[in-house]
């Protein structure tokens, strides 16, 4: 059975990984163009292309996926199925091609958040639950025909980097788990069940990472681990921006009347902020043109007013 991959990010790298890995034969990866990073704008390629290279896959990186050379050379790779994780969304010339259809890789319980960021907006909603589904791809995204799902926990301080990870990992084994079904003629799909009422994963912004103080702890705390390490929910104090990576119920201590978004601090140990329903104490944060510091370092070289 031939395989395309087609894939961008770090995410991406475990699965295809496991595939190579298990003896698939990978005929071609597909991926983003490389990009300039990095104050010399030097030319990067994605980390998928990164490992494709390092066991010599053929790589292709189209700029248009609907190009016409593209689809040729894609057709030429006479695939029997595709697999996508962590891809743009692709045109139907594209994901209709295979025999053996194309499968896609969601890190969420399907139908629940369909959307770009589903990791983080199940912890920003305080979920205790999430997971990652494959699913074969048709028109509407991330609504095809359910193939195989995978439950995860999510624990009380996981950031999303900590959920990130394990997602990452697992999710991988599933698409193992799924092309061996696939391969071996044993696969049933199911379509998504949506009685029940959907939440959604849409793309986060700027405006997205800013905290609003007047919500209750509990709230803000999601919205600081949903958010953490990247893209860092972000407040702005003595006019300055500063990202929070961690925050956690304040330790009781005596503290003056404060309004939502005021501080308390000791200037030396910790800087606990009022929320609409209490306090929490801030762990990790970084002050713009600084670099990530535990609050008592912080504290060492700057003053709050």
């Amino acid at each position: 059975m031939k395989i395309v991959f087609m894939g961008t990010p770090e995410f991406a790298v475990p699965s295809l990984k496991i595939l190579v890995e298990n003896n698939f034969d990978v005929v071609g990866v597909i991926t983003a163009p490389d990009k300039p990073k990095g104050r010399g704008k030097k030319l990067l390629g994605t980390p998928v292309k990164e490992y494709a290279e390092s066991v010599n896959l053929n790589v292709l990186q189209p700029t248009n996926l609907k190009a016409p050379e593209f689809i040729e050379e894609l057709r030429a790779l006479e695939a029997d199925l595709q697999v996508v994780v962590a891809f743009r969304m692709l045109p139907e010339v594209v994901w209709d091609m295979p025999k053996r259809g194309t499968f896609n890789l969601h890190a969420s319980l399907l139908p629940q958040y369909r959307g770009a960021a589903p990791i983080n907006w199940a912890i920003i909603n305080g979920e205790k639950e999430t997971g990652a589904t494959t699913f074969f791809l048709q028109h509407e995204i991330d609504t095809g025909n359910i193939i195989d799902q995978i439950k995860e926990p999510i624990h009380e301080d996981d950031s999303v980097g900590d959920l990130y990870g394990r997602l990452m990992n697992n999710g991988a084994k599933l698409v193992l788990d799924t092309v061996k079904k696939i391969e071996s003629g044993t696969i049933q799909t199911s379509p998504q069940d949506e009685s029940n009422e959907l939440k959604s994963a849409p793309k986060i912004h700027k405006e997205t990472c800013e905290i609003k103080w007047e919500q209750p702890a509990e709230q803000v705390r999601n919205l600081i681990r949903g958010m953490s390490p990247y893209p860092a929910a972000w407040t702005r104090w003595n006019e300055k921006n500063f990202k929070i990576f961690k925050a956690v119920h304040a330790t009781e201590r005596e503290v003056p009347a404060l309004s939502p978004g005021q501080y308390h601090t000791d200037g030396k140990t910790f800087l606990s902020v009022q929320t609409g329903d209490g306090m929490l104490d801030v762990l990790e944060l970084q002050m713009e043109g600084k670099k990530r510091m535990l609050i008592e370092d912080l504290l060492r070289g700057y003053k709050f007013d």
